[in-house]
């Protein structure tokens, strides 16, 4: 989590409650981990040019071998770095990567934030390599988790002004900017996807 549409949300608030952020995974050890296991069994194995967008205090991917991160919060980018991650300030809507150098993309609970996901995944498809993998977890609108987490005065704090999208809107999302929806895990509330960038045939030459 940590892309935040100024326009909803104070632009401190993951600056200022850094630490409550990252409390939370530790005081929900069973849901983060729950969530973690879901995100690997779709993500392919990281390698060197593996990136998390929206790696907040890096809580996903340093477990999952992911060595860069993209995050606009100079407190969560910190708490990332200390955790191994190598991170670039940046948003998901302008990422300061280049063409096609990234082999996989993973981005959680970030959507929410994002004043245009448009944007974001045009953007996600412009670093990835063809045939690259965006695994995608979100909250979905009206799910149990995201009635769970709002009634919940920490988490509250952080997604009380976002916008939750269904299943649906978010696959469209996806098809319209480039990507083909490979798998979905959805879970009381909580949706993995993985998503391919479609590239010309053949794909391996263009991944070796």
């Amino acid at each position: 989590m940590g892309m935040i549409d100024s326009s909803r949300m104070p632009g401190d608030v993951f600056e200022r409650f850094a630490e409550d952020y990252d409390r939370w995974f530790e005081e929900h050890r069973t849901d983060y981990h729950a969530e973690l296991a879901r995100i690997r069994r779709l993500l392919p194995a990281p390698d060197s040019r593996a990136v998390e967008i929206g790696v907040g205090s890096g809580r996903f991917a340093a477990p999952l071998g992911i060595p860069l991160g993209i995050e606009p919060s100079r407190a969560l980018g910190q708490m990332a770095q200390r955790r191994g991650i190598e991170v670039i300030r940046g948003r998901a809507e302008s990422i300061p990567l280049r063409d096609g150098s990234c082999s996989s993309v993973l981005m959680v609970t970030v959507i929410c934030f994002l004043d245009d996901p448009v944007s974001a995944f045009e953007e996600i498809h412009r670093v990835l390599v063809p045939g690259g993998t965006l695994v995608l977890g979100f909250l979905e609108r009206e799910g149990k988790v995201a009635q769970k987490y709002l009634h919940e005065n920490e988490k509250h704090r952080f997604l009380s002004r976002a916008r939750f999208y269904s299943l649906d809107e978010v696959g469209e999302l996806l098809e319209r900017t480039g990507f083909r929806v490979a798998e979905v895990d959805s879970r009381a509330g909580f949706s993995v996807i993985a998503a391919r960038k479609d590239c010309p045939d053949p794909c391996t030459s263009t991944m070796s």
